[in-house]
């Protein structure tokens, strides 16, 4: 594996888990109050075209970044969903 390859894996690794804080936060606080669904929708759409993208070039960082982001924005809007209408 080659330093570009760690770099890309690790730069992935950090990106995947940048709505983890807020995943974390919602989950435990039981509030979804203050957050943007709109913003969530968008980063959906965005993951998967991000993942679309990534298949048709074979790459793996790509694919599994954005992976484990749609997972991330998909339970966010499930968060915001059953939050806002407890």
């Amino acid at each position: 594996m080659s330093s570009a390859d760690i770099l890309g894996y690790a730069a992935g690794a950090l990106t995947a888990f940048t709505f983890l804080p807020q995943v974390i936060k919602t989950w435990k606080s039981k509030s979804a109050k203050d957050i943007s669904l709109n913003m969530f929708i968008i980063a959906f759409v965005n993951e998967i075209m991000w993942l679309v993208y990534g298949f048709m070039l074979d790459n793996w960082v790509i694919i599994l970044t954005n992976a484990v982001m749609l997972g991330m924005s998909g339970f966010m809007i499930a968060l915001k969903l059953k939050y806002n209408h407890q």
